[in-house]
């Protein structure tokens, strides 16, 4: 069995206008990438719109087997590299903010829908996914959070509990929130550890300035690749046996288990007894 993933982490420039520039970028992304196998793209949040397009995004969702999508598994399956993206997913009435992946044959492996949507934008324009969302590429237990989604340790404890190896997290991380990107994203993986790939846009889109710093985590909470704020694609391979190590040093998701109904009250007057046993002061009633 295959216990590793070569994988490209693509920070790609926020002010592409619409999914034909998008897709024709990704193609000329790709053709760079051949004959250094890689396994995987990821692409970030929204790549295949764009992200603060306003009523744009309702003209430019589709289908998780649309157009753009049949378009990204003809270059998967030309490139031989599965390819995870982000784009708007219209089913009947409903649009969500969602990520595919698409397998190196064509295929599709998964597709997210964003559980948490903070105000504003997406607010306003998405409803909420349902549930987590995991698969498997090369032997690698992979599982997908979207941005938001990945600012909370309860969603990167439900995936690593159900035994998700790499966290994949396409983003649109804005330039005023680098603590995200610098400092959450490693936590999350060493505290779990596992392997996180995060993938940011760069650059200007309407007004709004994304942070870049797209990045590896390895399980032991080490940069494996680290993006700046301009257009780049790292790479990095991802390697199971680092998880098992990680997990078998520090096993926080066994001892976590021991936590559970700890939780209880505190009395003041037990404090207060205490402090006049240290003190020798009369106690007050």
């Amino acid at each position: 069995m295959v216990d590793s993933l070569n994988i490209a982490v693509a920070q790609s420039p926020a002010d592409l206008f619409g999914p034909q520039a998008r897709l024709a970028w990704l193609a000329e992304c790709l053709a760079r990438l051949d004959g250094q196998e890689v396994d995987l793209l990821l692409l970030p949040e929204l790549f295949l719109t764009g992200y603060n397009i306003g009523e744009k995004v309702t003209e430019w969702a589709e289908p998780v087997a649309g157009s753009s999508a049949r378009t990204i598994a003809a270059l998967a399956c030309r490139h031989n590299i599965a390819i995870h993206y982000g784009f708007a997913e219209r089913e009947g009435e409903r649009i969500y903010n969602a990520a595919a992946c698409i397998a190196r044959n064509g295929t599709l492996l998964a597709c997210h829908r964003k559980l948490l949507l903070p105000p504003g934008f997406e607010g306003d324009h998405f409803s909420p996914g349902e549930s987590y969302t995991q698969f498997e590429i090369d032997g690698i237990k992979a599982a997908t959070l979207i941005c938001y989604d990945a600012e909370f340790p309860e969603t990167f404890r439900a995936v690593a509990s159900a035994g998700a190896e790499l966290v994949l997290v396409p983003t649109a991380l804005g330039a005023q929130w680098g603590v995200v990107a610098n400092t959450v994203i490693p936590a999350r993986a060493f505290e779990n550890g596992i392997y996180v790939c995060y993938a940011n846009s760069c650059g200007t889109e309407n007004d709004m300035s994304f942070f870049g710093g797209s990045c590896v985590i390895a399980p032991n909470g080490a940069e494996l690749a680290r993006a700046g704020a301009g257009e780049e694609i790292l790479q990095a391979k991802i390697e199971k046996g680092a998880v098992q190590a990680a997990q078998s040093r520090l096993p926080y998701l066994i001892d976590r288990q021991n936590l559970r109904g700890l939780c209880r009250e505190f009395d003041p007057a037990q404090a207060l007894s205490l402090r006049n046993m240290a003190t020798g002061a009369p106690e007050q009633i």
